[in-house]
């Protein structure tokens, strides 16, 4: 089993800057590919990043491609996403997701392990 725990959330200017993180704890971090996910108000949950188990393999969705960085430390169980250049249709609920395989997916089904979400709030 394997918990997830994210901050950083908040309210920001477009244009702006926030930094997630996502702590895990219960099992060894390192084997798990982890995801963030996102999902708007009356929408559908979404991909945004991906990456591998040892950091090596990401992938963004193309909308925030140039914007967003997802890294890890696994020394610190802990997977980040720096948002910068902020705009308003990135408001939504961000979610940190860990799945069971070292490689990186863009599919929320391959993940088993999701946390709580934190909102994130882009004003114009």
């Amino acid at each position: 089993q394997v918990q997830l725990v994210e901050s950083g959330g908040g309210l920001v200017q477009a244009g702006g800057s926030l930094r997630l993180s996502c702590v895990a704890s219960g099992r060894t971090f390192s084997p798990y590919g982890m995801g963030w996910f996102r999902q708007a108000r009356g929408e559908e949950r979404e991909f945004v990043a991906t990456i591998s188990g040892s950091g090596g393999s990401t992938g963004y969705t193309d909308s925030v491609k140039g914007r967003f960085t997802i890294s890890r430390d696994n020394a610190k169980n802990t997977v980040y996403l720096q948002m910068n250049s902020l705009k308003p249709e990135d408001t939504a609920v961000y979610y940190c997701a860990a799945r069971a395989g070292s490689s990186t997916s863009r599919y929320s089904s391959d993940y088993s392990y999701w946390g709580q979400g934190t909102q994130v709030t882009v004003s114009s």
